[in-house]
């Protein structure tokens, strides 16, 4: 591989990160067609059911493809979905060699589509960049593989790591800008989760203002039903949709008023709220959901970070102390006992937003050192 292939193949990188909250539940790609070092035509993943990147990009080099080479961030599609398959039409188009990312593992490629190019005669290499395109579309392969969401914890704290004060006042601990960034946040998943005791500090309305690629569903962790009809979210549930997640005990009679007022219902089952949540992550999933941002309190956090559930974080620190024994901490839960055994972040990014320092990055695998 030359210098060339590199250059052509983060580009198409670049491209398929445009395709974030406008293409999920398929995966971000993008696609470079080049002769040498010139780039004939780009194209990348813009809508959920449009045209896939390879498609575009072929429409955009037109004759000119023919004995060029293609440069695409995930192994293309050999089959019939809401688009013709991608390997068909670069047969068609002429190319004569494609370099690939990352292999999909979707079962209906999963290493069928660069079989069928080499087949057909194509030179076909694969794994340039497969890291990058792997942190890329990770929410992608979480859903495919693991078949739950990608879950994006979220919460802003002052500097003695208080998410609130003893009285429960918690508006606002971050500043605007740090909320225009949560906005932005909002904008760009499937559904956005709290429990119940942040609904009753907070009533929240959890959505995007102003609106992004994707209408999050809003998501209450509540077993019994509680959610009061007077909240914003059960006022608005029949204009952006809300969805409960209760448990066996739910009074019937508040089943029915969530029904009424618009909310769906998701019955949960488990011994505890932690094995309730991890069901709810898993029909979350089945709904094809790849994103999930969480803004719940201390024990919603505690008990996904307790299941190891969680894979990335977005923290705000405002420059403010609250202090007191009986203010609330970001994560509940039983925690961890070992500080060797803490979680860490991977290659953090630490940036400010106003006057608040905002950490993000996504959990690493291996144990703390």
């Amino acid at each position: 591989m030359s210098s060339h292939d590199l250059r052509h193949m983060c580009r198409a990188l670049e491209l398929a990160e445009r395709g974030q909250g406008f293409v999920e539940p398929n995966p971000m790609v993008g696609c470079v067609i080049a002769r040498d070092a010139d780039v004939i035509a780009e194209g990348w993943h813009q809508a959920y059911g449009g045209p896939h990147a390879e498609v575009e990009a072929l429409r955009a080099a037109g004759e000119l493809a023919a004995d060029a080479s293609l440069y695409v961030t995930l192994e293309p599609c050999t089959h019939t979905g809401k688009t013709p398959p991608c390997c068909r039409a670069i047969l068609d188009a002429g190319i004569d060699r494609v370099l690939i990312a990352q292999e999909d593992p979707n079962p209906q490629v999963a290493g069928g589509g660069a079989e069928q190019l080499r087949a057909a005669g194509l030179k076909v290499q694969t794994g340039l960049c497969h890291q990058e395109a792997s942190q890329l579309n990770a929410p992608f392969l979480k859903l495919v593989t693991a078949g739950r969401p990608w879950v994006i914890a979220k919460w802003a704290m002052t500097l003695d790591g208080r998410i609130a004060s003893r009285t429960g006042d918690s508006r606002w601990i971050s500043g605007e800008a740090s909320r225009e960034v949560v906005h932005q946040l909002r904008g760009r998943v499937d559904g956005i989760l709290v429990g119940k005791g942040t609904v009753a500090r907070d009533d929240p309305l959890l959505t995007a203002r102003p609106s992004g690629a994707r209408e999050a569903v809003r998501i209450v962790a509540d077993s019994e039903g509680w959610l009061p009809s007077e909240t914003q979210l059960v006022q608005t549930a029949r204009q952006v949709p809300v969805l409960v997640a209760v448990g066996p005990e739910i009074p019937a009679e508040n089943r029915q008023r969530l029904i009424e007022a618009g909310c769906q219902l998701v019955h949960c089952e488990g011994v505890d709220y932690r094995y309730r949540l991890e069901g709810l992550l898993d029909e979350l999933g089945r709904r094809q959901m790849t994103n999930l941002l969480v803004e719940g309190g201390a024990a919603l956090l505690g008990s996904l970070f307790d299941s190891r559930a969680v894979d990335e974080i977005h923290v705000f620190v405002a420059p403010r102390l609250i202090g007191g024994s009986r203010a609330a901490a970001p994560i509940g839960g039983e925690g961890i006992a070992d500080l060797a055994n803490s979680l860490k972040l991977r290659d953090p990014v630490i940036a400010q937003t106003g006057s608040d320092v905002y950490i993000c990055g996504r959990l690493a695998t291996e144990r703390s050192s």
